[in-house]
């Protein structure tokens, strides 16, 4: 707004100016006054431009800080799902706005509760969605091997995905962000397949996995690579 008075000023200094060299011409104005309008026209450009250029730079510069910023959150952000994947065997897939974890993370036989052993990647876990994507809904996925009916071990997957849901919370994740749901013994997402049993045979069925939905999460950072 400052920026188009100053124009308009300009133009009607100009027009000023164009008049009292008319009236120059025909011996109206002295030349020393043209003269000294002049001066205060390109003086007021001068200022303008400076101004102009001022804030263009102050844009720019903000602009690049906030790139390096997010470059460095996402570098940072690599690093730690890189520290999941060698530290805890974590596989981590990059979808569209969404990242798949299948952690190690399972459960005893006809168990739902959280394994002590299991924790430190559910806290790493927990770590990075509030660091990262603090506005991002997170899915927790119960399974169950193939013992037992289809009926209960939908049931049981969905116990599985509550405990997990609720030491996310125990970790500072809100209620409101994280939702559950149970496949159960779904055959095409079994790891071993038909593998079952009390014991470490249906082990690797009995688990979860979590998605991370970061659509339309301005705060969210995007992952250098899958």
């Amino acid at each position: 707004m400052k920026a188009g008075r100053r124009s308009l000023g300009t133009t009607a200094r100009v027009g000023a100016i164009v008049g009292l060299a008319a009236l120059a011409g025909c011996g109206y104005a002295k030349r020393d006054d043209v003269d000294a309008q002049m001066a205060q026209i390109r003086q007021d450009m001068q200022s303008a431009d400076q101004a102009l250029e001022g804030r263009v730079d102050t844009r720019l510069n903000d602009l690049n800080g906030r790139i390096t910023t997010l470059e460095e959150r996402a570098q940072a952000l690599e690093r730690e799902l890189q520290t999941m994947r060698s530290e805890f065997s974590a596989q981590i897939e990059g979808m569209k706005d969404m990242l798949s974890f299948n952690l190690p993370v399972n459960f005893d036989y006809d168990a739902t509760d959280v394994r002590s052993t299991d924790q430190p990647v559910l806290e790493k876990f927990a770590t990075v969605v509030q660091e990262y994507y603090p506005n991002a809904i997170v899915t927790v996925e119960g399974f169950a091997d193939p013992s037992g009916s289809a009926s209960y071990n939908l049931r049981l997957g969905q116990e599985r995905a509550d405990a997990v849901k609720a030491f996310l919370v125990s970790q500072g994740l809100t209620d409101t962000s994280i939702k559950t749901v149970s496949y159960g013994e779904s055959r095409d997402r079994q790891v071993v397949p038909g593998a079952q049993g009390p014991g470490d045979e249906g082990l690797q069925n009995r688990r979860v996995s979590l998605v991370i939905d970061y659509s339309g999460d301005p705060l969210a950072v995007r992952p250098v690579t899958n």
